[in-house]
């Protein structure tokens, strides 16, 4: 593929020195949460690269993105140890009766966060997920030891 740059393996090992990554280097999208792996064209400045695509960077993080982060935290509190909430009971505590909806999507982004934050975990029926990856419905617990 002539419009992809190609990195050499010693290139790779000498920007990973620099603290610069490498293939196989992998961060988190601050936006959406999702799991960004290195690219070739990000080699020069991948220690600054905070956000997976132009949609998250114009997004940006709002103030209901971190009062979702909050209220996932406090309905996970108000919980027992084991207890599970779905992204919907956040939206539907932050949101009004009929917008809720439309922050499902970002409630799911704040469950994201949180995981890459180390604070909580998903789970599909029942089990940890990858967040990047898990497709259809999920619950969001606080993180085992």
């Amino acid at each position: 593929m002539a419009h992809r740059q190609q990195v050499k393996a010693g290139e790779a090992r000498e920007s990973g020195a620099s603290g610069q990554g490498g293939p196989g280097d992998e961060k988190t999208c601050a936006v959406c949460g999702r799991r960004m792996q290195w690219r070739a064209k990000w080699a020069a400045n991948w220690s600054e690269v905070r956000y997976c695509s132009d949609a998250c960077r114009k997004r940006g993080i709002a103030d209901v993105d971190r009062q979702l982060e909050a209220t996932i935290l406090e309905l996970l509190a108000a919980r027992a140890a084991t207890s599970t909430i779905c992204p919907s009971d956040a939206a539907r505590a932050v949101g009004e009766e009929d917008t809720w909806r439309e922050l499902m999507e970002p409630a799911r982004q704040a469950a994201r966060r949180l995981v890459a934050a180390g604070e909580v975990e998903i789970t599909q029926g029942g089990s940890v997920v990858d967040p990047s990856t898990a497709k259809g419905p999920i619950r969001i617990r606080r993180r085992r030891p």
